[in-house]
């Protein structure tokens, strides 16, 4: 059974900085292109980064570009996204999605907090 966990959000100051995580198993995770999408209170889930299955080319939504850096390591079937300077409209559940053809799979997301 194919499953995504996200790990690492939690509250942090403005300007700090989190790690987070996504573990895959149950699936060929090499295979799949990985994408971060957040969601905020009140509003629409967005796609925050992606980054192609071999992690040659990343793409970024402008809001985080230049602060946020996505990345992926096979072997260990799991993704990252490094959020550095983080600001409070940062603030939102984090999801991580690994896409291939008609096959997509959602973790169940973890909460960034972005506040003094």
């Amino acid at each position: 059974q194919a499953r995504l966990v996200e790990s690492g959000g939690g509250l942090v100051q403005p300007g700090g900085s989190l790690r987070l995580s996504c573990a895959a198993s149950g699936f060929t995770f090499s295979r799949y292109v990985m994408n971060w999408y957040r969601q905020a209170p009140g509003k629409e889930r967005e796609l925050v980064a992606g980054i192609t299955s071999a992690g040659s080319t990343t793409n970024y939504a402008d809001s985080v570009k230049g602060r946020f850096t996505i990345s992926r390591d096979n072997a260990k079937n799991t993704g990252y996204l490094q959020m550095n300077s983080l600001k409070p409209e940062d603030t939102a559940v984090y999801y991580c999605n690994a896409k291939a053809n008609v096959f997509s799979f959602w973790g169940q997301g973890t909460q960034v907090t972005v506040s003094s």
